[in-house]
Parts: C-alpha cells; sequence; structure tokens
C-alpha cells in the first residue's frame, strides 16, 4: 500500500523522523570525505554525501555544507586555506568514515581518532585519504550562503586526481566500482553497488543500446 504524505504529514512529523525521511528521497548519494587544513596546519577530515558535478570545462565539483549556526571546522578551513580533497569511501573505511561526522573539538584531528592516514602531494596544501582509491584536489572557486535554509554552497575547481590506471576505460570513464567505491542513502545507510550496464547516448527515435565497459559498441567483441 501507497502512503501519501502531504506537506502538512511531513511538518507534523518529529525533527528527527522528518530528517531521516527526506534525507532519504533523494536515493542513492556519494560517499566521500572531504579533507581540509587550517592555517595551524591542524588537519580535518568529514564526511559528506552532497557532492555533485558541476561542469567538466572547467572541472568544477559543488558540495553542501550546513548552516554555520555551529562552528564548522570544514567551512572554516576552506575560507583560511581555499584548498581541499574529495576522497571516495570504499567497502574497506566505511565506518572510519562515518565516525568522522560526530563532532570533535577543532584542534582535534579526525585522521587520527579513526586510524585513517594522511597523505600529501607538492602544490597541495590539503590532506588526502591514503586509504582512498580515488581522490582529487580542488581550490575553492564560490562559496555562496543559500537564503532559502541557511546552507552553504561551495564550487570547487579540481587541480588534481589520483586514481587506479587499471579503473579508467577507452573513453575516460572511472568505474567506480572496481575500486570498491559505495554509496550511502539518507544519513547512515551504507551500500556496495552492482551495475547493470552501461548505456549508448540515448538518441530520438532509436532504440536504447548497450556499451561495453570500455565504451565501445556492445556487438563489438573487446580485446
Amino acid at each position: 500500500m501507497i502512503k501519501h504524505f502531504t506537506k502538512s504529514d511531513i511538518n507534523a512529523l518529529d525533527q528527527r523522523t522528518r530528517v531521516h525521511f527526506i534525507n532519504s528521497l533523494s536515493g542513492f548519494k556519494s560517499a566521500n570525505l572531504i579533507g581540509t587544513t587550517n592555517d595551524n596546519g591542524t588537519p580535518n577530515l568529514a564526511m559528506i554525501s552532497s557532492v555533485f558535478h558541476i561542469g567538466a570545462n572547467p572541472p568544477l565539483v559543488g558540495h553542501i555544507i550546513r548552516p554555520d549556526t555551529v562552528p564548522r571546522d570544514t567551512l572554516s578551513n576552506l575560507t583560511q586555506t581555499g584548498s581541499y580533497t574529495i576522497n571516495h569511501v570504499s567497502s574497506l573505511i566505511w565506518q572510519q568514515a562515518h565516525q568522522t561526522s560526530a563532532r570533535y573539538a577543532p584542534d582535534v584531528s579526525e585522521f587520527e581518532r579513526t586510524q585513517l592516514s594522511e597523505e600529501y602531494i607538492d602544490g597541495v596544501k590539503a590532506p588526502f585519504v591514503a586509504q582512498s582509491q580515488l581522490k582529487f584536489a580542488l581550490e575553492v572557486r564560490e562559496i555562496t550562503p543559500l537564503k532559502i535554509n541557511g546552507t552553504i554552497l561551495v564550487i570547487g575547481e579540481i587541480s588534481h586526481v589520483l586514481v587506479p590506471e587499471f579503473s579508467i576505460q577507452k573513453d575516460g570513464y572511472i568505474d567506480i566500482e572496481s575500486i570498491d567505491t559505495v554509496t550511502v542513502s539518507g544519513l547512515d545507510s551504507y551500500h556496495t553497488t552492482d551495475r547493470l550496464a552501461r548505456l549508448a547516448y540515448a538518441k530520438a527515435e532509436q532504440p536504447t543500446k548497450l556499451m561495453n565497459l570500455d565504451g565501445s559498441d556492445y556487438d563489438t567483441p573487446v580485446n
């Protein structure tokens, strides 16, 4: 049986139930760790599920930070340094990743408390997560408070990408399933994935066509 929720029904839910309910509606979301550091060099790591693609040229990625009505270490660090990393969460580190959402003091490193390791490369001030298989560094381009609810939109431009070569297909597609990236639904439910298929570019009045993983036609043998 389908249950119909009106706006009044949703507003009548207690706060915690409403938060879980609304957060589940958007379906599966990306599971990422945002790595930053403050001007004093203290690293910070935060679990986030709101990362989204904005554009490929220039390569822009956005994410949402909750209202800064309480201290937000990630936001403070982004404002101070303008440098951050986004690190995919895998099934090997999903529990440690979730633990970073706890409210640690600003002078406490989530890396240390969750037994995740910092990794640095030349030209990037922010730390990567060593255990993450796909990770990229960004430079802040825009930080915009949203008037509708006080959340904050952060847009960054990608400057470096670290990814296993075997996961990159001939057409540039990254097979994130091959590197064990997981996804999240709601606030706290983590999932592994099982790809159905890749589909060719959709064209009007033509049937949907399957593609091979590397982007070649489905009926073309792959060496």
